[in-house]
């Protein structure tokens, strides 16, 4: 899913400036942020009940000596102390405001034991209490200085592997890739009923879809839309759940590695037929449903010894060899099918192999003549390479073209990259 993946030309081609006729013009725009008026009032309601109390409390109170109004003034000049700090506080970082924390209490730590061992020398009562409340101070002071300057340090600090911080607003789901979209069958799947909940689809995810739909080569754009096609589809089934994400991962720049973190992030699966994004996602422990996966686990199984009709549609590499297709694109390499070129036969399976692009079956010819206990009737096939030697083993076959962008390095072909 990764922009190599589309063989995209680092300059974007002039037509991408043009949104898609299937996207929405704003589609890739985020949502307008609106200044929240309800939160500001309350806010400044507060600060005002803050001032109020405060000169209430020193008319009623008279601290220091004063009454009446200078008592009033003296609450006054406390609550605009207060509501500085407060100003201040709210433009400090999160690590600053741990560190002065933290740099505070040892500050003040320290300053206790000071004074306990003050109190036990011979020095006249207010000395004593100038260096308790001087000591009381400076270490208070200098622990709030110090532990906001150190405080960056503490994003450094390594968190255990097992931790891992959820994405505010996120449920578990199931993350549709680009390569899902672009090979269609999910839509296939979706329509049986196998697969129902919610489908979320990241906006970088739709962004890609759209970079390809827009590209300068034919067969790209053709896959594209195709995407674009098979999620309007998708958009169209009332038990499916479509939920365009608008999250996002900063600081990663390739699409794969962001839709990782945001399926960990979330306890999300993946839905993906890129072997490389399979592969990557589930070293790192994120549950990946692959179509390409799905299809080989259900392709029929055969058994020794049981008959099939097939079609021989040419030779084997082996002498009196044949080739034949399965309507699943299984290959079935027949001994002395040679002679039976174009011609439907019965035949005995004697193995089942399998490769890296899937099943192969190896039988030979049913001499017996009876078709009617044939359990299976091949359809014409795309050819391939694979063959069999004579002690009943063969070469894979090559693997039907991908159902998105050949040329690239990692699209998945059922065969792992050499």
């Amino acid at each position: 899913m990764s922009q190599s993946r589309f063989n995209r030309p680092s300059s974007a081609p002039s037509n991408t400036n043009h949104s898609h006729p299937d996207v929405p013009k704003n589609s890739l725009a985020g949502p307008p942020t609106r200044p929240n008026f309800g939160q500001t009032s309350a806010f400044w309601a507060i600060r005002l009940m803050l001032i109020g109390f405060t000169c209430l409390l020193c008319y009623n109170l008279g601290p220091f000596g004063f009454h009446g109004f200078p008592a009033v003034g003296l609450g006054f000049l406390m609550a605009m102390v207060i509501l500085l700090a407060e100003l201040r506080l709210r433009r400090a970082e999160i690590s600053g405001l741990m560190g002065g924390t933290l740099g505070v209490v040892l500050g003040l730590l320290a300053s206790l034991l000071i004074t306990l061992v003050i109190s036990r020398t011979a020095e006249p009562e207010p000395t004593k209490s100038f260096l308790e409340f001087t000591s009381l101070f400076a270490l208070g002071y200098l622990g709030l200085v110090v532990g906001s300057s150190k405080g960056q340090d503490l994003r450094q600090i390594p968190l255990p592997h097992s931790v891992e911080l959820p994405i505010p607003g996120m449920q578990p789901m199931k993350l549709l890739d680009t390569s899902a979209l672009i090979d269609g069958r999910i839509a296939d799947i979706c329509e049986t009923h196998f697969l129902d909940g919610t489908l979320g689809i990241p906006r970088f995810v739709l962004h890609e879809l759209q970079l390809v739909a827009d590209s300068s080569d034919s067969l790209k754009r053709q896959r594209g839309r195709r995407g674009l096609e098979v999620l309007q589809r998708l958009q169209k089934m009332p038990w499916l759940e479509i939920r365009i994400l608008e999250e996002d991962v900063p600081g990663t720049p390739v699409v794969d590695q962001k839709l990782i973190e945001l399926a960990r992030g979330s306890g999300s699966k993946i839905v993906t037929n890129d072997f490389n994004l399979n592969r990557v996602a589930r070293v790192q422990g994120i549950a990946v449903l692959n179509v390409n996966e799905l299809a080989n686990a259900m392709k029929p199984a055969v058994l020794p010894g049981e008959s099939m009709r097939v079609l021989i549609l040419r030779e084997g590499k082996e002498p009196a060899q044949g080739v034949a297709y399965l309507d699943d694109g299984t290959m079935v390499v027949v001994d002395g099918a040679r002679r039976f070129i174009n011609r439907t036969i019965d035949i005995i399976v004697t193995s089942m192999h399998q490769t890296p692009a899937g099943k192969m079956i190896f039988g030979r010819v049913d001499d017996r003549g009876d078709s009617s206990s044939s359990r299976t009737v091949a359809v014409p096939h795309a050819s391939g390479d694979g063959t069999s030697s004579g002690n009943g083993h063969a070469q894979a076959p090559t693997p039907p073209s991908p159902r998105f962008d050949p040329a690239s390095p990692t699209a998945y072909t059922g065969q792992e990259p050499q």
